[in-house]
């Protein structure tokens, strides 16, 4: 058997401390949301709270009543979200719209406002069937939603 030295036991000692110390780092933060008073068009649905992350403010989600008459590729569903006086949403958004706010959309699938990193002829998608998220070329034609942020202070 061997003998413990003191070199060990002050060694095993800054370990602990280390991990104790970032035990306490992971420490979970309070999220305070003040009350706010939302004032939502005719048409208009709220739809939840989007929670910051990497240090960017958490903010309010709104859905905007327009709907395109047609179909639309990518870059078209860009430009109609601006002309609405929104965006299309990101993947993030897209599913709390699909938790939230099912009903307010057909049946199908829905550009999000994402490009795919990856494939820079494409963007992600939102389906309101089934829940999931895929990536098309964005000059297929697809659906299309606009939504306006409203950021927490």
């Amino acid at each position: 058997m061997s003998t413990l030295t003191l070199d060990e036991i002050k060694s095993a000692q800054q370990r602990i401390n280390a991990m104790i110390a970032a035990f306490e780092a992971q420490a979970a933060s309070p999220y305070h949301f003040p009350e706010a008073t939302i004032e939502l068009a005719p048409g208009e649905h709220y739809a939840g709270i989007v929670l910051g992350k990497d240090g960017k403010a958490s903010y309010h989600l709104v859905l905007l009543p327009h709907t395109p008459d047609e179909r639309l590729t990518w870059n078209a569903a860009v430009e109609w979200a601006k002309i609405t006086g929104g965006n299309l949403p990101t993947r993030r958004e897209q599913s709390l719209l699909f938790a939230n706010l099912k009903e307010e959309f057909e049946g199908d699938w829905y550009w999000s406002g994402e490009q795919h990193a990856a494939t820079s002829g494409s963007a992600w998608s939102q389906s309101f069937v089934n829940g999931g998220q895929d990536y098309y070329y964005k000059s297929y034609e697809g659906r299309a939603r606009a939504v306006r942020r409203l950021t927490i202070e």
